[in-house]
């Protein structure tokens, strides 16, 4: 049996009928994996100078966004075409400074509703430990 083609804004970037948004672009967002039925995914950023902080650290707005670009994709990987998830509220709680290089993302969909829907996830460094974590909330949509 052949493997199941999908619709919708992820899924029509990871085939490449459309480019990928310009943020994950600059954030090097790859995809390593991805669960719909499970919603959660798993990607990396590469991280570069042009991130840094004064202090040579990666300035955690950056963190956040990458953050963000993990929570959102495990729940948008579970839409149909024409629906989409903006998110409503990120909460970002940092461990320890992020140095630039390759960080690695989970993301998981905790709670689904018919519109509202709770996230969770982490980063981590190439050694596995925890960079910041984050909660969010998002709201599916249809898009017009």
């Amino acid at each position: 049996m052949g493997e199941q083609v999908r619709d919708g804004a992820f899924w029509d970037v990871q085939a490449g009928r459309v480019a990928p948004p310009p943020a994950a672009v600059t954030l090097g967002w790859q995809l390593q994996a991805v669960d719909p039925e499970a919603g959660t995914i798993e990607v990396t950023f590469e991280a570069g100078e042009q991130f840094l902080n004064p202090v040579g650290m990666i300035q955690g707005g950056f963190l956040a966004a990458m953050l963000d670009d993990t929570l959102g994709p495990a729940l948008v990987a579970t839409l149909p075409a024409g629906q989409f998830a903006p998110t409503l509220d990120l909460h970002v709680q940092f461990a320890r400074p992020a140095r630039p290089g390759r960080i690695r993302g989970y993301g998981e969909v905790v709670h689904r509703g018919r519109e509202i829907c709770h996230l969770a996830g982490r980063l981590t460094d190439a050694g596995g430990r925890l960079l910041a974590s984050a909660t969010a909330t998002a709201r599916i949509q249809t898009l017009s």
